[in-house]
């Protein structure tokens, strides 16, 4: 909190903030602002909801702190940038960028909000560095919409892609250096995304659909159609990671592709061992690389699951219900530096503390439930709990009173 201390204007706000990410650690089974002013000891939620909407601090100021914090705490020369939307399920029309569309969060299309984030994944943990909220067309075409939203007028449209880049460039610009990029077939099919980290000196392997066209010397073909005409000698069996049940091993192959620019390209396809389902990868490296490589980076992709599972669960990243833009970037950023400290602690307990050999070592979730139990210990009394259970059903009190005289006006 002393990192960011200096991105608020007083220090009222700079308190509270250090009270919400504690409240976003805490093991409350929901976490919203009046939840957490409860747990935090304050005696209404009002000054959570104005640290949110209208103190006077910097969200994206803290966002690159957050960036420089987990970079400095996990850096790793072999460190892999992986971009991944997630989605948030959510109700009405109101909540800036919402409406029906595909989130895999739910697994189809639901009435959801989107944002792309960027995780710096290295050796010593993964965290999300970056975010931007996803604002469909049909925000960007109604101006006074994107306004009530705190989203501005001149709100452009911009596709996953678009934003994926913008981040990869504020990661750059920020005097950071790294070898490769990943990501899912979103980002992959971009040629734009590609030509952008081509120009910057970037690697990728980015995942493409089995019916994208690639070039090779003898022409142009299909992924899948490559794929079929490989000889058995042309798989190998290799680990793309470490999973919760061991290695992760697939039966791999590269296929060397033609192309004018500098660099080498080649087409990643990845078989599973049991089902035989292929999976599709476009590649690109400034210097030739072993397949090792590409397969590690490949299989870095998978890891961002398991931190939007762990942003969610442990800092929860999803269980803001605010609607405006600006309240939505400062809840998400806070849950990213939480979510990022936990990751930090458990580098370096692994490193520094690593335990007798009949104990795994210390997860996020162990050292979550230790550092709220026996660091920071909320307790409070019989008076502040009926005091905010007088103040919750008299503000429901009042929501219904109005509920009837609207359906009655409506009458």
């Amino acid at each position: 909190m002393g990192r960011i201390a200096g991105r608020f204007a007083r220090v009222e706000p700079r308190l509270r903030a250090g009270r919400l990410v504690l409240g976003l650690l805490s093991d409350l089974p929901r976490k919203n602002c009046w939840t957490i002013a409860e747990w935090a000891g304050e005696k209404t939620p009002h000054g959570m909801q104005h640290l949110l909407c209208r103190a006077s601090w910097d969200a994206d100021a803290v966002r690159d702190d957050v960036r420089e914090y987990v970079v400095e705490h996990l850096h790793d020369e072999a460190a892999v940038l992986v971009v991944d939307e997630t989605g948030d399920v959510k109700k009405g029309s109101r909540t800036a960028g919402v409406q029906r569309q595909y989130t895999g969060t739910a697994g189809r299309i639901e009435n959801s909000q989107v944002a792309v984030y960027l995780v710096y994944a290295g050796a010593r943990g993964r965290a999300a560095v970056d975010r931007e909220l996803y604002v469909p067309r049909s925000w960007t075409a109604d101006p006074q919409r994107c306004q009530a939203a705190g989203l501005g007028e001149d709100t452009v449209f911009a596709t996953k892609p678009e934003l994926a880049r913008l981040m990869i460039e504020r990661f750059l610009d920020a005097g950071h250096r790294i070898d490769w990029v990943t990501g899912d077939e979103v980002y992959g099919g971009n040629p734009k995304l590609r030509t952008a980290l081509e120009e910057r000196g970037m690697g990728y392997v980015l995942a493409v659909a089995c019916s994208a066209e690639v070039a090779t010397r003898a022409g142009k073909f299909r992924a899948d159609a490559l794929a079929a005409k490989l000889p058995k000698r042309a798989w190998q069996k290799l680990s793309a990671g470490r999973g919760a049940k061991g290695h992760r091993f697939y039966n791999w192959a590269v296929i060397d592709l033609a192309d004018p620019a500098p660099g080498y390209r080649q087409l990643l396809i990845r078989r599973n061992r049991t089902t035989g389902e292929l999976a599709y990868y476009r590649c690109r490296s400034t210097l030739p690389v072993p397949l090792s490589t590409l397969v590690k980076t490949a299989g870095s992709r998978w890891r961002v699951e398991e931190t939007f599972q762990a942003e969610k669960g442990l800092a929860g990243l999803d269980e803001h219900q605010v609607r405006r833009y600006p309240s939505w970037s400062r809840w998400v950023t806070l849950a990213m530096l939480a979510h990022a400290f936990l990751t930090v602690v458990r580098a370096d307990e692994h490193v520094h503390h690593p335990g007798p050999g009949e104990l795994i070592p210390l997860t996020c979730n162990e050292i979550q439930r230790l550092f709220i139990t026996l660091v920071v210990q909320p307790v409070h009394d019989a008076d502040h709990r009926l005091s905010w259970s007088h103040w919750r059903r008299r503000r429901q009190a009042r929501s219904r009173a109005g509920h009837y005289r609207w359906q009655a006006a409506q009458t």
